[in-house]
């Protein structure tokens, strides 16, 4: 019995880097809105994942925003499938925070949230 709970914690002890990397965390790049778009850095943060505005760009290319370093997604609570859950998301053409969730497929990333019966959406696509 003292064998087989070992063989046990040392399972657990062993799967446990692999249940740390998030498949969603890396960077992605937002859909155009209101002329401009975003790459997007996700992170852990704590037992929840969040994600900050890592640079912008318009149809030019790269812009000075203001919005660069400023949290975008925070609060999301991972359901496991690739279906995150209880989160917050800010439109930055808007000022608006809306309940979120995401949905993950491979290297693409749904994100949609509602403020009221107000609901919008848009796929994120993988860059890192």
């Amino acid at each position: 019995m003292k064998k087989l709970a070992l063989a046990a914690m040392t399972a657990l002890t062993m799967a446990a880097p692999a249940f740390a990397a998030d498949p969603v965390i890396g960077t992605w790049k937002t859909q155009v809105d209101d002329g401009h778009y975003a790459h997007i850095k996700i992170a852990a943060c704590g037992a929840q994942i969040c994600g900050t505005i890592a640079k912008a760009f318009d149809a030019n290319g790269p812009v000075q925003s203001e919005n660069v370093g400023k949290p975008i997604v925070w609060d999301m609570v991972p359901q496991g499938g690739g279906s995150y859950k209880q989160g917050k998301i800010w439109q930055p053409s808007t000022g608006k925070v809306y309940n979120s969730k995401m949905s993950l497929t491979g290297n693409s990333l749904k994100v949609s949230g509602c403020v009221g019966p107000i609901c919008k959406g848009q796929t994120w696509t993988r860059l890192q």
